[in-house]
């Protein structure tokens, strides 16, 4: 019974450490394992790291050219930005010129309407210009047609008589040795028969009221030859000029008194002495007896006529 109750003690203790070695054998094989398990762990970890340090830097250049796209970007948005200030300011300076233009295309369609107007207005004055100038002219016509019809009717009246009237400038002339004696002033007996036909058929054209207005002067002028002194001449011309002319203002030689009163509003007498000699025809030698001579004639306003004409072309 000892002998078993020592070897069943011996037993016990052998069993007991060889749980704890078992213990520790497994304790060992699990911090072994955990070292693995670690190591494996870690090595897991540093490849990761590894896979992301390289990710890392990869995702650094990659940010590093985003970054310089970004910059990059950011200048082409500046230029952009630029150029669309600048476009705006073309736009801006367009839009100015635009608005200008449209005023002046505005302000042109105004002075192209005045212009219609000013031409309207100056058409109607040419209108009114042409219808004067027709006026004008035919003013014109009836002044240069005066002198002629005067001068016709004057004809037409002494077509039967043995005085004729000048076609040139409408004068009758009348010679000083049929009218008056040598030297003489007086009218004879046999010219004053003379005077009272021719007369009042010449002075009784040139008064008509038709004529009236147009006669500037009626004029009897004396004419001497080249004989004698200017101052005897020229005495003898105007004394026998005043003698025709005292003539035909008396209202018993045929003259009404108003035609009388008319004749002495523009009568003119003269004497020129032999200042306008008469030439034999194609000589230079002195007519003597043509010379001597007493002519009337008349003077249409020219003047007044010219005056006329100029106002009228100085108002168109």
């Amino acid at each position: 019974m000892g002998r078993r109750r020592h070897k069943r003690t011996a037993y016990s203790e052998h069993s007991y450490w060889q749980s704890y070695s078992d213990m520790m054998a497994a304790l060992l094989l699990i911090f072994i394992l955990i070292i693995a398990i670690t190591l494996m762990i870690y090595r897991q970890k540093t490849m990761d790291l590894d896979v992301t340090r390289e990710e890392l830097s990869f995702a650094s250049e990659e940010l590093e050219n985003a970054r310089i796209d970004l910059e990059n970007y950011r200048q082409e948005i500046e230029a952009s930005n630029k150029e669309l200030e600048e476009s705006k300011k073309e736009l801006e300076d367009s839009y100015a010129m635009l608005q200008e233009a449209y005023d002046k295309v505005a302000l042109t369609s105004e002075e192209l309407a005045a212009a219609y107007l000013e031409i309207d207005r100056a058409n109607l004055e040419i209108q009114a210009a042409n219808q004067e100038l027709a006026n004008t002219k035919s003013e014109l016509q009836d002044i240069v047609g005066i002198r002629t019809d005067i001068i016709g009717e004057l004809q037409s009246k002494f077509n039967n008589s043995s005085m004729s009237v000048d076609p040139q400038n409408g004068s009758i002339t009348f010679s000083a040795d049929v009218l008056f004696s040598v030297n003489s002033t007086s009218l004879n007996s046999a010219s004053r028969e003379t005077l009272r036909e021719v007369i009042p058929m010449y002075l009784g054209v040139l008064l008509q009221d038709n004529y009236r207005e147009y006669i500037a002067e009626i004029i009897i002028e004396g004419h001497t030859d080249t004989n004698g002194g200017y101052q005897h001449n020229m005495q003898l011309s105007a004394g026998r000029a005043q003698s025709v002319a005292k003539f035909c203002m008396d209202t018993d030689n045929g003259l009404s008194e108003e035609e009388v009163g008319k004749l002495q509003s523009v009568l003119t007498v003269n004497g020129r002495a032999s200042s306008d000699p008469i030439y034999k025809e194609g000589t230079t030698e002195v007519d003597m007896a043509a010379s001597r001579r007493v002519e009337i004639k008349f003077r249409l306003k020219e003047d007044e006529m010219i005056q006329k004409i100029a106002e009228v072309l100085g108002g168109m």
